[in-house]
């Protein structure tokens, strides 16, 4: 009996938490909107490039030619990545975030560069890396992880 109480209430707040992403997604400006549903495109077409292609194939995803003039801020092409990298049901890293983003950048018109670095991590002995994304020398995601990784090469 508690099992089945327990299950009910699971599934009652999955389905306010839907409700409640639904509800958000229409308060959106319909530029909101087309930047978020951008990014999760985006963010799939990255986690799967990743998957299935070597690195240095990989990060040509992000690399496109510039085209027009953005017509939103800096600021809310972070937002639509980072609110769809939340929401997606598999786990984006910094590689899928950064090439997405840079993409979304780059085809509005923003010279945006991706950076990829490594460290050593000394307690684990693990070597680690990460990776970030500017915009004329500013970090713009990525990177409050960014300190402590040596730049091996950068994207543009």
């Amino acid at each position: 009996m508690e099992i089945r109480r327990c299950g009910a209430m699971l599934l009652t707040s999955m389905q306010e938490a839907r409700s409640n992403s639904i509800e958000t997604f229409h308060r959106l400006s319909p530029e909101q909107r087309w930047l978020l549903l951008r990014a999760v495109g985006l963010l799939s077409a990255a986690s799967a490039i990743v998957a299935v292609l070597p690195f240095k194939r990989a990060v040509s995803f992000g690399c496109v030619v510039r085209r027009q003039n953005r017509g939103a801020a800096l600021g809310d092409f972070v937002w639509a990545v980072r609110a769809a990298a939340k929401r997606l049901p598999w786990r984006t890293k910094c590689i899928e975030q950064g090439l997405a983003l840079q993409r979304m950048l780059r085809q509005s018109g923003v010279d945006a560069v991706l950076h990829y670095g490594a460290r050593h991590d000394a307690q684990s002995g693990r070597l680690e890396a990460h990776v970030w994304v500017s915009v004329g020398g500013e970090t713009i995601i990525g990177g409050e992880e960014a300190s402590g990784f040596a730049e091996i090469a950068a994207y543009p």
